[in-house]
C-alpha cells in the first residue's frame, strides 16, 4: 500500500508543528523545510483545520499550530482522514465490478485484512511517537537543521 503525497504531506505537517509547540508556524517555512509546494500544502493544511487536527490563525504575525494535544492526534485517524480512497485494489470500488473472479475471489479477502492490519498498526501511534526525541544530540542537530 503506498500512501498519497496529500498524506504524507498532511503527516510531515503534523511532525513539524509537533516540534513547535511554542509558536505559530507558516506554510511557506514548512514547504521551505520539507522542498514541497505551498500551494499543494495549502490543501492539506485546510483538510488537517477541517478535521480538526490544525488551528490557523489568520493575519499579520498569523500561522498555524497543533489544535489539540499531540498525545491525542491518532496517526491510523489522520490516515483515513487524508486518504480519499483507501482501495488496494480495483475490485475494493462497488462501481467496479468487472472482475469475472470476484464472486468467489480469495484475494480481495487477503487484501482487506491486509489493509485492516496496516491500518491497525498506525492506530497504535500517536504524534510524539513520531517525533525525534529532543534529548539526544542528533535529535537536536536535527531540529536546528529543520529550524534552520
Amino acid at each position: 500500500m503506498q500512501l498519497t503525497r496529500f498524506t504524507d504531506y498532511a503527516l510531515r505537517t503534523l511532525m513539524y508543528l509537533g516540534l513547535q509547540t511554542d509558536r505559530l508556524v507558516t506554510i511557506p517555512e514548512i514547504a521551505r523545510v520539507y522542498g514541497i509546494s505551498a500551494n499543494h500544502l495549502t490543501k492539506v493544511v485546510q483538510r488537517l483545520a477541517q478535521q480538526g487536527y490544525v488551528e490557523t490563525v489568520r493575519g499579520k504575525g498569523g500561522g498555524m499550530r497543533l489544535a489539540r494535544p499531540a498525545e491525542t492526534i491518532n496517526i491510523g485517524g489522520v490516515v483515513r482522514d487524508t486518504e480519499d480512497n483507501m482501495d488496494v485494489a480495483e475490485c475494493f470500488d462497488s462501481a467496479n465490478r468487472a472482475c469475472p473472479m470476484l464472486p468467489a475471489c480469495v484475494l480481495k479477502s487477503a487484501l482487506h485484512e491486509a489493509s485492516q492490519s496496516f491500518l491497525a498498526t498506525l492506530d497504535r501511534y500517536r504524534l510524539p511517537d513520531l517525533l525525534p526525541p529532543t534529548n539526544s544530540a542528533n535529535s537536536r542537530k536535527l531540529i536546528a537543521r529543520l529550524m534552520g
